[in-house]
């Protein structure tokens, strides 16, 4: 079978790689594993040599189908064919025949690889941890540290320690891409790191200071409240938070500081 283009398939090919994501995904007999784009299956099948319950996700008929095919005989294999962006996770995992506790695992497809990790780390129950290949750019941007970050990196590290494990040239693939991948492993927090009333609004809150990235976040806050330099200026004196530093500077509790700042002002106004 012929990898489609439509899917941004570009399926994982080199034996090695596919054996170091397997051993670093440390899963229990207790967890039930979900394989994100199981495609063809070959890290279904190593993976399948451990789990106890493996739920392969695909959203390609002819590889579902393929797969259903492959593991018809097995107890601990479940083929879930599905668009894993517009299935719940408690709908996958019971379709899945899984339960709690779960992981993730998944050589991710490029154009949609953010969402499907946004979609796990939002989920109302999130995994354990998760273990996906990803454009090296959006795996550093997830795992960066201040200096570096981004409107993603505070987003995923608000909910889970990111780190690099290792990066995949494109000849390791099936079509090779045009760019180049790295595995990134998000091990979710008990408690987020970030304790906040409303999450989606400080995250609304960073989204904003990160409207014109390259700028002071005195300028890049203004432009997306679309409000002055000097109310934002303000805005982050109260939080503590030097106006001349550029967003990416900004650590997780700036940003806490700054959201709360934010509210204060907010009642203060009314």
């Amino acid at each position: 079978m012929r990898p489609r283009k439509s899917l941004g398939q570009h399926w994982l090919a080199d034996r090695q790689v596919l054996q170091r994501i397997a051993e670093e995904a440390d899963f229990t007999p207790e967890d039930t594993v979900i394989e994100v784009g199981a495609g063809p299956g070959a890290l279904t099948r190593l993976l399948a040599e451990r789990a106890t319950h493996l739920i392969a996700n695909e959203i390609d008929h002819k590889l579902a189908a393929k797969l259903r095919h492959e593991f018809a005989a097995s107890a601990t294999v479940r083929v879930v064919e599905a668009d894993v962006l517009a299935v719940s996770v408690y709908d996958l995992l019971r379709e899945g025949g899984g339960g709690l506790p779960y992981v993730v695992v998944g050589n991710l497809p490029y154009f949609i690889g953010t969402a499907i990790v946004r979609r796990f780390l939002h989920a109302p129950v999130r995994p354990r941890w998760l273990i996906v290949t990803l454009q090296s750019e959006v795996a550093e941007s997830i795992a960066a540290e201040p200096g570096r970050l981004t409107y993603l990196g505070v987003e995923a590290q608000m909910y889970a320690t990111a780190r690099i494990l290792f990066t995949i040239p494109p000849s390791a693939f099936d079509p090779p891409p045009k760019v180049h991948s790295a595995v990134v492993r998000l091990d979710i927090l008990d408690v987020p790191e970030v304790e906040v009333d409303n999450r989606d609004a400080m995250l609304a809150l960073v989204h904003e200071g990160f409207a014109a990235p390259r700028k002071r976040i005195r300028n890049s806050l203004a432009i997306g409240q679309r409000t002055t330099p000097g109310e934002a200026e303000q805005l982050l004196a109260a939080a503590g938070i030097d106006p001349q530093k550029r967003p990416a500077e900004l650590d997780l509790q700036d940003w806490k500081r700054l959201y709360f700042a934010h509210l204060q002002a907010g009642q203060r106004a009314t």
